[in-house]
């Protein structure tokens, strides 16, 4: 052997999940940064690339940060200085790392949009002796503005690199049987805990636009799939309705909208529920914010009586359970 040859680490196998993104900070150029990556992308904006950016430059970039920031400080945890997202990703990670308990396997976490970067962290992973690596994107519905968009990221990586790692990326989980479950465990604890009975049950999922679903886009099918098999394990009898949540812009959005739906319930005699976001796998802006804080706050001033929301998994532990399900059987043995 060349005594001169650098040092080459081998052997290993890394896991990386992978969650949509935050903000650094609630400060205005930070939020600033992070939008401008994250509306950026053409799978997320599907229109004329050249139109958009006018739009994205002269007008969203300069009035949406103050909003969004406002948002943002509302559920910031502030010992930890970072965004809940943030947090439950990193003790996701943590937590996989102990539960697979393989001094050969590396387990680490990225963002689509902010920090760390899915290329910052496929380069550490391989510089680390990671020869095989998995993908685990944190979105159990498949969409094309999600899960795809991870997959393009990950080639982008692959693609600048001369000696590439094999590569795994585990798809949608939608209908995984523990998956399912820990939802019904989720939402049968959050049961336990109230002493009022509530009339419904909302499976709140993040829309797209209605005309991604008209081109193909399986999300809003994988949805509903996720409702029903909820209801189908769920033994309590209270009805669970699926609606779609934090639309963007003009166009329309897959319905029922969420909003519309919780300032519509209490006018139909529905003025205790329950809200559930299944398509999210950490509490963050969208849950935090615009469902416990805004969407509360809308459906007591129509009427409603009762409400509370159900946390995401989360760090739980069915849901790292459910992890290290998902990855095992890409694991080489």
């Amino acid at each position: 052997m060349d005594k001169n040859h650098p040092k080459v680490k081998y052997g290993k196998t890394g896991i990386l999940i992978v969650n949509l993104g935050t903000p650094d900070s609630t400060g205005w150029l930070d939020i600033r940064k992070y939008l401008r990556e994250f509306l950026s992308d053409k799978r997320v904006i599907e229109i004329n690339p050249f139109i958009w950016q006018i739009i994205l430059n002269i007008f969203i970039l300069n009035l949406r940060p103050s909003k969004t920031a406002e948002a943002y400080k509302k559920i910031w945890m502030k010992k930890e200085n970072m965004s809940p997202l943030r947090y439950y990703t990193i003790m996701q990670s943590k937590n996989l790392q102990k539960k697979i308990n393989d001094d050969s396997t590396i387990v680490d976490y990225a963002m689509r949009y902010g920090n760390p970067s899915i290329n910052k962290k496929m380069i550490y992973l391989k510089n680390e002796g990671c020869e095989n690596i998995i993908i685990l994107p944190l979105y159990p519905q498949y969409a094309a503005a999600t899960t795809a968009t991870v997959c393009d990221e990950v080639y982008r990586s692959l693609m600048k690199m001369r000696w590439q790692p094999s590569l795994q990326i585990i798809p949608h989980y939608e209908s995984e049987p523990l998956y399912i479950e820990a939802l019904k465990n989720s939402l049968e604890k959050k049961l336990s805990e109230i002493n009022w009975k509530p009339d419904l049950i909302v499976a709140s999922y993040h829309g797209i636009p209605k005309k991604y679903f008209d081109k193909g886009d399986p999300y809003h099918c994988y949805c509903q799939k996720t409702t029903r098999l909820l209801s189908e394990n769920f033994k309590n009898k209270i009805p669970i309705i699926t609606t779609f949540q934090s639309r963007f812009g003009p166009q329309e959005w897959l319905q029922p909208y969420t909003d519309k739906t919780l300032e519509k319930l209490p006018l139909d005699g529905k003025k205790n529920i329950i809200v559930l976001c299944p398509g999210f796998s950490s509490d963050c802006v969208e849950t935090l914010e615009e469902i416990a804080i805004q969407g509360k706050e809308s459906f007591e001033k129509n009427g409603g009586k009762n409400f509370d929301i159900v946390p995401c998994l989360n760090d739980n532990k069915d849901h790292i359970e459910l992890f290290s399900h998902l990855i095992k059987k890409y694991l080489i043995k």
